[in-house]
């Protein structure tokens, strides 16, 4: 992961940041609110893992999401625009096909979205919040957010170890390798959780370190995410996200509450980006004065 600023706040700040962009991006169907999200999310996944990661992830996705877009007009014909009529007589309409455009938008950037939470919000930095208020919970959670990697690059592991055959018995092989990885985590979870247990973990009146402390820039950062979110829920609340698909596209794009709302979930989305650049600018003008 390249160097993000972002990822140095406390974890409250990233988990308030999260828990915002993803709850609009869900909510809220406006084209343009997901246009913004979805533009912010890529450049973000970029900043982190950087462009061919992110070009490797988006050839297996694309498909997925076309298919996930084309299949909203396919079988629903609602709409006044009909673009053209399918063999057996129903209409392809524009409204349903901007719709499974919408949704494919939506589901493309949460996935990106939950891609950057995972490369931001590491497993103690899960725990720091949590760790005090639900112990078991914010464990069991942070051995989830770990499992998947280590999964993964524990069943290569014992599939290089495998001779390399092809047919039927490659089957076999990666049957084999699946089941002793199974097997590997199993183990390894029952392990981790006899040795928490035997460190006091979750008892009454224990205390839990934590390298994280709440700086004063860490509060001006909150005080800002809680801003832009209050700004754009109440744009929200005044119809500033209100988009209709049927029976035909409508939707306020120049009205003030929807212009305000845009405006913020722009700079709420951009937010880590503008913090790495604002660092980035800060270390240009020290190195050029030495």
């Amino acid at each position: 992961m390249k160097q993000d600023t972002f990822s140095s706040f406390h974890p409250l700040v990233g988990l308030f940041f999260f828990v915002l962009t993803l709850g609009f991006t869900m909510f809220f169907m406006h084209p343009v609110c997901l246009g913004i999200s979805l533009v912010c999310a890529l450049a973000y996944s970029a900043r982190l893992e950087g462009w061919r990661a992110l070009g490797r992830q988006l050839r297996y996705l694309l498909p997925v999401l076309l298919f996930t877009a084309l299949l909203n007009p396919l079988f629903n014909h609602q709409g006044a625009t009909v673009l053209l009529r399918l063999p057996n007589g129903s209409p392809l309409t524009l409204e349903a096909a901007s719709y499974g455009g919408a949704a494919a938008a939506m589901l493309l950037a949460v996935i990106v979205w939950f891609r950057c939470f995972g490369a931001v919000i590491t497993s103690d930095k899960f725990l720091c919040p949590f760790g005090r208020m639900a112990p078991a919970l914010s464990l069991l959670l942070s051995m989830a957010f770990r499992f998947v990697p280590r999964f993964r690059a524990h069943m290569q592991a014992v599939s290089q170890a495998q001779p390399d055959t092809g047919g039927i018995r490659k089957l076999r092989a990666a049957l084999a390798a699946f089941s002793a990885t199974v097997t590997w985590a199993l183990e390894n979870a029952i392990e981790t959780a006899d040795s928490m247990r035997s460190r006091g973990y979750g008892l009454p009146g224990s205390t839990t370190f934590s390298v994280y402390r709440l700086t004063v820039r860490d509060i001006a950062a909150l005080c800002s995410l809680l801003a832009l979110g209050g700004l754009v829920i109440t744009g929200s609340f005044l119809g500033g996200t209100q988009f209709q698909f049927y029976p035909t596209m409508w939707g306020p794009l120049t009205a003030p509450p929807s212009l305000g709302v845009f405006a913020a979930f722009s700079l709420l989305c951009l937010f880590p980006l503008l913090t790495d650049l604002w660092e980035d600018l800060k270390w240009n003008c020290l190195l050029s004065k030495t």
